[in-house]
Parts: structure tokens; C-alpha cells; sequence
């Protein structure tokens, strides 16, 4: 393995746990947004909800009063009509009579509706209240638990950050150090991910296979080999390849009887 390439692959790791610990903050951004939407919409409902019922006990509260008007008119009416001397005052006061009736009882229908609706009403701001309290204190528990993670992942960021700069100076104090890094911040900012494991003879990041050749390159650690001389990239992505023997190592095969079980043998033992 080049040399440069081991400090790669830590630098690598590293910038996976700060990328990890950055997307974390976002994460916790994002749901405390969510938990603060959320309880601005149950504070909006329940605001919604008071003022309806407002309205309805001030509709309720002309309609009392344009009844009671009403009333003082029909009694009135129905006084004057006593003393009446024509037909005409007669069935004119008769014709006021009878609407006056009609917007009375128009006006308690009217009423007795409202009444329905505010019962409904006053149930759903029950409700609201509730779903109110329920989103107030889901949105303290999720700055609580929002400030005290982004804190803990701030602490760690500059921990890595320390980490990553000292590498990053120490790749730069080797021969072919500034090339080596130069390449890797390319590739990086084309790919993410700069690095890629060649394993059973692919690159893990593309799962493209690697060339007999460029395999037989890569697993040569000798002081020699290409791959100790210089840094190898995988042929369809790019990316800087590296091998580990300690992951590739071939399975050890059971060995093959000396003499092959026939197939009854194998039915009579399957059977037991």
C-alpha cells in the first residue's frame, strides 16, 4: 500500500464522522422546526376556536336582544288591538301580530342553533386546549433534547476538526504528500467519498470489477509493487483503491471426504 494512503483513510473516516455529526445538527434543526410548526398550528386552532365561540355568545346576544324587541312589539300590538274601532286597524295589527310571531320564532330557531354549535364547539376547544398543551410541551422537551445533542455534536466537531487538521498536515509533510491530498480533495468534492475498498476483486463503491492485472497490482504489498509506488484508482469511478488482506481472506473449504457418501446413505442418515 502507498504510503500516503493509510493517513487517506483515516482522513477519510474523519471527514465521515464530521459530515455524520453536521447532518446531525440539520437533524435536529429540522425537528425542532416540525415540533415549533407543530405547536403554532395547535396555538392558531385553538386561537380559531375562541374566536368562534365569541362570535356565537355575541350572535346569541343580538338575538336575545332583537327578541326582546320584539316581544315589547307584540305586546304592544296585541294591546292595540283591543281598541281598535275599524276592520282595517283590526287585520293590519293582526298581519303585525302574526309577524312578529314569525321573526320570534325564527330568531329562537336561530338561537337554539347557535346554542348547538357552541356545545360542539366548546368540545373541540376542550380538545384543542389539550392538543395545545400537548404541542407546548413536546416543542420544550425537543429544544431540550435538540440543545443538548447539537452541543454534544458541536464538542465533538471541533474535536474532529482538531484531528482532521493535524492529519491533513501531517499527509502534507510526506514526500508526495501535497499530491496525494490535492487528489484526494478532488475526488472528494466530485464524490464524497474519496477512498473505496477493492474486495473480491471489485471496488466496493462502484461494484465494477477490477481488471486480473490492476488486481494482482493492488494485493501486492511488496515495497515494489505499483501500488506501494504510487496511488491506484479504480478504472470505472475513480476513486484511490486500497486492499485489505485482512478482509479478502479466502474461506477455508471443508475437505471432501476420501470416500463419497453414496445416496442412500444420504436418505438413511437424512431419515434419522
Amino acid at each position: 500500500m502507498h504510503p500516503d494512503l493509510a493517513k487517506l483513510i483515516e482522513l477519510q473516516a474523519l471527514d465521515h464522522e464530521l459530515r455524520s455529526e453536521h447532518d446531525q445538527i440539520a437533524a435536529h434543526t429540522k425537528s425542532l422546526a416540525g415540533a415549533d410548526t407543530h405547536a403554532s398550528s395547535a396555538a392558531a386552532q385553538l386561537s380559531r376556536l375562541r374566536d368562534s365561540i365569541a362570535k356565537e355568545e355575541a350572535l346569541r346576544r343580538r338575538e336575545e336582544s332583537d327578541i326582546a324587541d320584539l316581544r315589547q312589539k307584540l305586546d304592544r300590538a296585541q294591546k292595540k288591538i283591543d281598541f281598535a274601532t275599524t276592520t282595517a286597524q283590526v287585520t293590519a295589527l293582526e298581519h303585525e301580530i302574526a309577524f312578529l310571531k314569525s321573526e320570534i320564532s325564527r330568531l329562537e330557531d336561530q338561537e337554539l342553533e347557535s346554542m348547538e354549535r357552541s356545545e360542539t364547539l366548546e368540545a373541540d376547544h376542550a380538545t384543542a386546549q389539550q392538543a395545545n398543551a400537548d404541542a407546548v410541551a413536546a416543542l420544550e422537551r425537543e429544544r431540550a433534547r435538540s440543545a443538548h445533542e447539537t452541543a454534544a455534536a458541536r464538542s465533538k466537531i471541533i474535536g474532529l476538526e482538531s484531528r482532521r487538521t493535524a492529519l491533513r498536515a501531517e499527509i502534507v509533510q510526506a514526500p508526495t504528500g501535497d499530491t496525494s491530498l490535492a487528489t484526494y480533495d478532488r475526488i472528494a468534492r466530485g464524490k464524497g467519498n474519496a477512498v473505496a475498498q477493492a474486495l473480491d476483486h471489485k471496488c466496493t463503491a462502484c461494484q465494477m470489477m477490477v481488471r486480473p492485472q490492476r488486481w494482482n497490482d493492488l494485493i501486492d504489498n511488496t515495497p515494489e509493487s505499483p501500488a506501494s509506488q504510487s496511488l491506484m484508482t479504480c478504472e470505472n469511478c475513480g476513486r484511490l483503491l486500497y486492499y485489505d488482506p485482512a478482509r479478502d481472506a479466502p474461506q477455508r473449504k471443508p475437505a471432501a471426504p476420501d470416500h463419497p457418501e453414496s445416496i442412500a446413505a444420504q436418505i438413511v442418515r437424512n431419515s434419522m
